[in-house]
């Protein structure tokens, strides 16, 4: 069972704890670490997950063995990140490597972005984007808390909830364009 909590203040402390220890481990193969998802949205409800997203250069085996050391462990199957439709760059643009937290330690979804791929921008587009729109944040809250609230199976979560999120994005998308939105500086 999903289960989608009222936003916790010590969220983005606890993102930086996290991003601190990486950071010390992966030094410059992580060109930035950045809290994503809705636990990075002020007063968005969310699963009790912190999200973080690694941006490098490329998918190296120094950055996945650091990875491993620390603890993490890759879901190997998971190799991509779901395309906004219309959407016509290449697949590489959406490829990613995905790492759960270390066993015992406070859960986490660690993704693992090429710099300046599709993929690397959209997060961070749409936490910006829900920051700055807080009536839209509330009305995906409430999305969520009724996926979580009516889907019998977890796994369908993320299928049914990526097509709202893109619901979403493509509004973001023109925001970014009038506001000349340009990826801020990373937040560790």
């Amino acid at each position: 069972m999903i289960e989608i909590v009222d936003y916790r203040p010590e969220w983005p402390a606890e993102f930086q704890r996290l991003a601190t220890k990486l950071r010390c481990l992966l030094s410059e193969l992580a060109l930035r670490i950045d809290h994503i998802g809705s636990t990075a949205v002020p007063r968005l409800a969310a699963k009790d997950v912190i999200d973080v997203q690694i941006t490098a250069a490329e998918f190296s085996e120094d950055l996945r063995q650091g990875l491993l050391a620390l603890g993490y462990a890759q879901a190997a199957h998971i190799t991509g990140d779901h395309r906004p439709p219309g959407d016509e760059s290449p697949a590489t643009d959406w490829q990613k490597w995905f790492f759960r937290a270390p066993v015992g330690e406070r859960p986490t979804n660690t993704h693992v972005r090429i710099a300046g791929r599709r993929n690397q921008r959209y997060p961070l587009l749409f936490r910006d984007y829900l920051r700055a729109h807080p009536a839209i944040a509330a009305a995906y809250d409430e999305l969520k808390r009724r996926l979580a609230k009516e889907l019998r199976d977890p796994e369908t979560y993320p299928d049914v909830k990526d097509p709202a999120v893109d619901l979403i994005y493509l509004p973001a998308e023109e925001w970014a364009k009038r506001t000349e939105w340009q990826v801020g500086k990373s937040d560790a």
